[in-house]
């Protein structure tokens, strides 16, 4: 074959028995059983410039240590929980609404009035002159059927401040796990392309060799160099990638987390949820946001029941002591405002209106949060019936691709390119396939989520 054919020389089939020069590594596609982890191939020829390197897919770390130091899903989940400033926001917004119920219980205070000063005679040979003084003391008796409805409006604002808290904490426990294993895909990722680009520039010296010693045509090495560049950029988006995610859980944890830390967790975690007809039956039940308008519709039904309580005439008990001079005078007696002219129809229009918005918006939250849990449920079917496919068939397929494409070449048939497309192929899967499991690890949070599923901090009672 002629130097400048543009194809690298048909390499020499491996002679029985003898051991190729450079091995396969051990990774994800190195398996006895698809045989596409040999790719590297023997002397092209003998006394020449070696062999070509091992064109191995870097392996995706199926079956990598977890790091013992690092933190779990739930450690992570918990750490935000403590440190982010929303929660402790949500949770100063529940006391708020116990110290409302302290003083919608409490009893009105009573109202003292003192008057004095001097009392002078208008005719002089009457009474000396003196000072008088008054003392008028009042007390509002408080109708109990507007007491009642206030103290249950202030527990029903309670309520819904709970559940707000709740809703605050599933969200950002979810975000949390959602945001780990996104760090945990990045992570994947870029160590397979830091692979691939590590392939690449070995790929390209070995070509170079081969180029100067007039082996093969200097077009193979342009094709490999940009191949190097391309693999390089790959590598570089996707470690930046990575540390996008890493300070994105930074952020959601307020700082807590150190630079270096570790997640011990997987893609590959399994994913246990209860079956479809008890989460149907759950979800409505325990969802924070259903709770939460649950109570604000409680709440504005007993502003209903405080605003016709308020007709009830309210009444006042009134004690005086007068002393001048001569007299002494005590007198008690009560004032009562009726409710004659104006018996507050706009006020309870809209109270009544108020009910009826706050029921509307619960029965539509009711049906949207079911619509929501059905969709995550597909999703979470959809990429696990992927996650099967990859794993059971595609992948599989993918690596037979590979070893046909190593076979061709290593008989010249087919040149180093066509090896390269195919394995670009196999990378693409492998990725895909990740990509699908992080999928259903996002459903999963979503469905924990809507079912307010996430680890207690510590010190709560709930």
């Amino acid at each position: 074959m002629e130097s400048g054919s543009g194809e690298l020389p048909p390499p020499e089939l491996p002679v029985a028995g003898e051991e190729p020069l450079v091995p396969a590594p051990e990774g994800r596609l190195a398996s006895p059983e698809s045989g596409v982890g040999d790719i590297g191939v023997p002397a092209a020829r003998r006394g020449g410039i070696g062999t070509m390197p091992a064109l191995n897919m870097p392996s995706i770390n199926l079956g990598s240590a977890i790091p013992a130091d690092g933190l779990s899903i739930e450690d992570l989940q918990r750490l935000g929980l403590e440190a982010n400033g929303l929660v402790r926001a949500a949770q100063s917004q529940v006391d708020m609404a116990e110290s409302g119920v302290v003083g919608a219980a409490a009893y009105p205070n009573p109202q003292v009035s003192v008057i004095g000063g001097p009392q002078h005679p208008r005719i002089p040979a009457a009474n000396p002159a003196t000072n008088t003084r008054q003392v008028t003391v009042t007390q509002t008796i408080e109708n109990p059927f507007m007491r009642s409805a206030r103290i249950g409006s202030a527990e029903a604002g309670v309520k819904a401040s709970e559940a707000n808290h709740h809703q605050v904490r599933a969200d950002l426990a979810a975000q949390l796990r959602v945001r780990a294993y996104e760090l945990l895909l990045h992570q994947e990722i870029a160590r397979m392309e830091a692979g691939i680009f590590e392939l690449m520039e070995e790929v390209r010296r070995r070509i170079g060799v081969a180029v100067g010693v007039g082996e093969t045509a200097r077009f193979e090495l342009v094709r490999a160099e940009a191949e190097v560049l391309n693999a390089a950029s790959r590598k570089e988006a996707a470690e930046l990638s990575a540390q996008r995610a890493r300070v994105a859980l930074m952020q959601l944890t307020a700082g807590a987390l150190r630079q270096g830390f570790v997640i011990r967790a997987s893609l590959f975690d399994p994913v246990d949820l209860p079956p479809l007809e008890e989460l149907r039956a759950q979800v409505p039940a325990v969802n924070p946001d259903v709770l939460r308008l649950q109570a604000e519709w409680d709440r504005a039904r007993l502003r209903i029941d405080q605003e016709r309580a308020s007709i009830l005439p309210s009444l006042d008990i009134a004690y005086s002591n007068y002393q001048d001079a001569q007299y002494t005078d005590n007198r008690a007696g009560f004032n009562v405002r009726i409710p004659l002219f104006y018996r507050r129809r706009g006020e309870i229009d809209a109270a009544v209106a108020d009910t009826a918005r706050a029921w509307e918006t619960l029965e539509f939250r009711r049906y949207e949060i079911g619509q929501l849990l059905e969709s995550a449920w597909q999703s979470l079917q959809i990429a696990r019936r992927r996650v099967e496919m990859f794993e059971g068939g595609i992948i599989k397929e993918a690596e037979n691709a590979l070893q046909i494409a190593q076979s061709a070449y290593r008989f010249g048939e087919r040149p180093l390119i066509d090896v390269l497309d195919t394995q670009r192929i196999l990378r693409g899967i492998l990725m895909d396939s990740l990509q699908a499991r992080f999928d259903l690890q996002t459903a999963a949070a979503e469905i924990d989520r809507l079912r307010a599923y996430y680890p207690r901090e510590q010190g709560s009672s709930e």
